[in-house]
Parts: structure tokens; sequence; C-alpha cells
């Protein structure tokens, strides 16, 4: 199926985005989305772009994937703080990209934002953007940081972004899902806010505070490290059950159907959810 406009999903209902690390994640990602009958967004990170070494082999892999599957998916490019990277995205055919200025103080966060949300709508991108900095990103981010409503709604208004992500208590890179989210500060956010909000660090969340998020006013819903701990996990029961072991598939394929059977459970976890 043709990638579909990150706008367009949002627009119908809330949505999980996973990330990709590999072509195995990608085809796992879509087979859930397929069993679970709901759309999907498949994000590539600036930090696996930097694994690889360049963006293009993974888009282009990633992006055939979703048009020889029956998924309703967007392709997204996340976390970026590279312009070039965002360029580079367009180019791949990406709908959509989050420029992550978060580290940056409010003032050239604003500026830097606005710039490049200018170029991005010019070159027909949907952007998501960040204020409040997530927990555990890099280690750059305070877990105790909280975004403002007053000042969410002032950055949507003079950066003109499509999309925000908040800090509202989880935490990125966690693998433990204890995180607890303030939803009465998502709900204040989503009244001030005239873009759809995304909550990253998602894999610290238990499903109920995903469903509760979601219904307080979440739209997107980032998930990576919950993925690759069980993916892990696969492959090491595998490699650890047969020494053996030396073609790739045979240990990789467990980890992708660890992944396939998870994003299909996660994603009805929204069925019904408008």
């Amino acid at each position: 199926m043709p990638l579909v406009p990150l706008q367009r999903i949002l627009d119908e209902r809330p949505v999980f985005a996973f990330n990709v690390i590999q072509i195995e994640h990608a085809e796992a990602i879509l087979a859930g989305a397929e069993q679970a009958k709901a759309p999907v967004v498949l994000q590539i990170s600036e930090n696996a772009v930097r694994y690889h070494g360049v963006l293009a082999p993974l888009a282009a892999a990633t992006r055939l994937a979703a048009e020889h599957s029956g998924a309703q998916a967007a392709l997204h490019l996340d976390h970026a703080t590279d312009e070039r990277l965002i360029r580079e995205a367009a180019a791949c055919g990406f709908g959509s990209v989050m420029y992550d200025g978060s580290k940056l103080a409010w003032a050239e966060n604003l500026s830097s934002t606005a710039e490049v949300t200018a170029w991005c709508h010019a070159n027909g991108l949907f952007v998501e953007a960040e204020l409040g900095e997530i927990g555990g990103k890099d280690g750059a981010h305070a877990p105790g940081v909280r975004t403002d409503p007053a000042e969410a709604a002032e950055f949507v208004a003079r950066t003109g972004v499509d999309a925000l992500a908040v800090a509202v208590g989880s935490e990125h890179a966690m693998t433990s899902r204890t995180a607890t989210l303030d939803l009465a500060l998502i709900t204040r956010l989503r009244e001030a806010v005239p873009v759809p909000l995304v909550l990253h660090g998602s894999s610290g969340v238990p499903d109920e505070a995903l469903v509760a998020a979601a219904a307080a006013g979440m739209r997107k819903i980032n998930v990576s490290t919950h993925l690759n701990r069980l993916f892990t996990e696969a492959v090491r029961d595998a490699l650890a059950a047969d020494p053996k072991l030396v073609d790739p598939r045979t240990w990789l394929a467990p980890g992708r159907d660890a992944v396939s059977a998870e994003v299909a459970r996660l994603l009805s976890l929204l069925d019904g959810a408008r």
C-alpha cells in the first residue's frame, strides 16, 4: 500500500509510532499493523542513520516494505537535529519529520524550529517539534521536566509546527514499564495547543497509562526501546538454545516475530480510539 501522510492518520485517530533500526524491524512492524488492521508510523531516527552511516538505503527498504504490505503506514524522520538530514529525508520520500531543538535555549529553539518549519512546509513536509525536554534521551534531558501549557501554545503559534512532543512524565530508553504520566497536564496541554500532541519515551509507560494518555489528548505515541528489548530477548534465547546456529536468519526470525506480535498487541489497545 502506498505511504500515507501522517496528518491524515492523526486526523482520524491516535496512532503508535515505532522505530526502524534494520529491515527486520520494518517487516515486523508492518506485519503487526496488518494483523491489527490499524495504521502505523514507521520512524527512522537520526541515531539509526548514524549507525548505518547514511539514510537513503534504510529509508528505501522501509518505504518499499510498506508499499508491498497491506498496512496503512506513514514514514517519519525521528529526533533530527541536523537540518541536512531533514533535507535528505525530503529527497527520500518522507512525509514528515521531527526537528529536535529541545537541547537549545528557549529563544534559539524557537527561532531554529521556525526556520526549519518554514523550509519543510515549502517542501511539503509535516513537522513535529519538541518543547520541555523528555527525560532520558542520551542523558541530556532532566527526568523531572514538564512542558508548560502557556509556553507550548506560544511555541506552536510562533513556529507554525504541525505537532508537538511534550514532557509529561515519560523517559526515553526505559526498560521497565513503570513510568507515571501526568494525565491532568496532558489534558491542559490538549486544551492549550491547537496541534496534535506526541508522547515520546512511551516504552516505559504501562498499557493502561498509554490508553489513558490517548484519551486525555495524545495523538502520536512513540515506542522503540520496548520493542528492541523484546527483539533482543528472543534472539538471545534462540542463540542460547542452539549454540551451533550460524545463519543469521535462524536467530533474527524469532526477534522479528516477537516484535510483530507486540506491535499487533499494542495497536489493539487503541481500537475504537478517535
